[in-house]
């Protein structure tokens, strides 16, 4: 087996579909070596020996050209070795700079593609369970893969390739192959290294599934290599696999550029993957410190929305929440909590927690309600700020009464438009020796919104505060007369005008800094 510190030799697949010449003829066209030639690219003779290994590299001698063209506009790297090493560290330090895991891992098969010569390409990854692959998938949902030049119905169909057999068999356990797919005769020939592939064709029955994929799609040949970080136990995340077009292998050199290319993507790649679950482990915490549901009443009707920032780049983390109180009334609260972090999440999920408790203690007094939470943000949080923005509802009379902290005023929409209920201005808690600011008190009529959100949906409304806010409140008194009979399709709509259509899908916040919250109150 090759050295643990280098990547492992791929496999090389020729079909006889695509080939006048039979599998063991002694060269195909379009390539340097034979796919069916008794001897691997790069390996000693069939059946004799391991997969060649790269612990050395040797001054790469000159290599005429593939004949096939390369998949993408980008140079191949030149015969020098001195070239080839710049060339690498090039087209390494751009992959380093992708966006999204998605960005590198299709930066990565289109610069696969062109050190090998191969037109398509996909990358398979997979969920380890005791050390052990166990199921391939993106980071996202296990299953599916990344395509190179590939629309989702081929993907789809390579999917349906048992994944111990086709263009990745064996890789994942550390082996490789090169297999000789008989069409006519039903059954595949191998010749194979490492823990997958017999001599006696027992895996024919699966490839035979590969070939079907493969004459439907135009594939005459692949080319593959396990993804793998030395240190990390040796076992493979994924598999990365180019296809051809034409009857083609990649020749020694290319072998050899296409392996130490994997071999410097693959710890980035598996960086970006780390990264990827941390964001949705962090994100899934904070949106479980969030209200599961909302309060069902008929006199009154909730919706929500919160699309939080990126935890890294947030300045703060936002919630919102509606309680049904003892007393028959409704503690509704949006606010903020300063800081950036899995520990600002966790100090905003303490903060909604103790303010719950005040609601249910003495729910219909908003302003002792927001001092008691002042003093305890001061007892335990005194390093952060915070804001917030408590309202008390008695849902039979459609009285309330409110009280803000440092957050923006809530909006009244009613039959002739909407207003913003003056909350007066107050400090963010825990900012002065005391908070103090009055309470506001007033009466909805039936079909009436109230509109709570913070701070980060008005400034992503327009260039600044003011701005936004007045955006806010155009949009939610032009709102069609059926949105706001449904404070969901209101929210929706709120959304669209505001941040761009379809942003309330995508469920992010996007580029800014700031989470969005805003939850919508419907008087029956």
């Amino acid at each position: 087996m090759a050295d643990p510190q280098f990547p492992r030799t791929g496999q090389t697949l020729g079909s006889r579909a695509f080939s006048s010449q039979s599998p063991g003829s002694s060269q195909s066209p379009g390539s340097n070596q034979s796919p069916g030639s008794s001897q691997a690219p790069g390996s000693s003779q069939a059946g004799t020996g391991g997969p060649p290994a790269l612990a050395a590299v040797p001054p790469l001698p000159p290599h005429p050209p593939a004949p096939v063209a390369p998949a993408s506009d980008a140079p191949r790297p030149a015969a020098d070795p001195l070239s080839e090493l710049t060339a690498l560290y090039r087209l390494t330090e751009r992959l380093s700079c992708a966006a999204s895991l998605e960005d590198s891992l299709r930066g990565m098969l289109e610069t696969g593609a062109a050190l090998v010569g191969a037109q398509r390409g996909m990358v398979l990854l997979t969920e380890s369970a005791g050390g052990h692959p166990s199921a391939f998938g993106t980071v996202d949902s296990p299953g599916t893969t990344v395509g190179y030049r590939l629309d989702r119905a081929e993907i789809g169909a390579l999917e349906t390739v048992p994944r111990d057999s086709g263009p990745y068999a064996g890789l994942l356990d550390g082996g490789w192959q090169v297999l000789h797919p008989d069409i006519e005769h039903g059954h595949s020939g191998h010749s194979s290294h490492g823990s997958h592939g017999n001599e006696d064709g027992s895996n024919g029955e699966a490839d035979s599934r590969f070939r079907e994929v493969a004459r439907h799609l135009g594939i005459a040949g692949s080319y593959a290599l396990p993804l793998a970080v030395p240190g990390d136990g040796g076992a493979p995340f994924g598999v990365a696999v180019w296809f051809y077009d034409a009857p083609a292998a990649p020749d020694e050199r290319e072998q050899r550029l296409a392996g130490l290319y994997c071999a410097a993507a693959s710890p980035l790649i598996a960086l970006e993957i780390r990264r990827g679950r941390l964001r949705r482990t962090a994100d899934a915490l904070r949106r479980g410190l969030l209200p599961d549901r909302l309060p069902r009443l008929p006199s009154v009707q909730f919706a929500a929305r919160c699309l939080p920032a990126d935890l890294e780049q947030s300045c703060g983390s936002d919630w919102y929440d509606a309680l049904e109180l003892p007393d028959g009334g409704l503690a509704v609260s949006v606010g903020s909590v300063t800081g950036g972090g899995v520990e600002c999440a966790a100090a905003m999920g303490r903060l909604r927690a103790a303010l719950r408790a005040y609601a249910v203690l003495e729910g219909e007094d908003p302003v002792a309600v927001l001092g008691d939470l002042e003093l305890l943000l001061k007892a335990t949080e005194p390093a952060r700020t915070a804001t917030a923005l408590y309202a008390y509802i008695d849902p039979d009379s459609r009285r309330l009464s409110l009280a803000g902290a440092g957050q923006c005023p809530p909006l009244l929409i009613t039959a002739f438009g909407a207003s913003f209920v003056e909350t007066s201005l107050s400090a963010p808690l825990g900012m002065l020796s005391c908070w103090e600011a009055p309470g506001v008190e007033l009466r909805a009529d039936r079909g009436d919104l109230l509109l709570l959100y913070t701070e980060g949906l008005a400034r992503r409304c327009g260039p600044s505060l003011h701005a936004g806010q007045q955006r806010l409140r155009s949009a939610a008194a032009s709102a069609p007369r059926e949105y706001r009979k449904d404070p969901e399709r209101f929210c929706s709509h709120l959304l669209d005008v505001c941040l761009g259509e379809g942003q309330q899908v995508a469920g992010s916040a996007g580029s800014g800094g700031d989470d969005i919250v805003l939850l919508a109150a419907r008087f029956a």
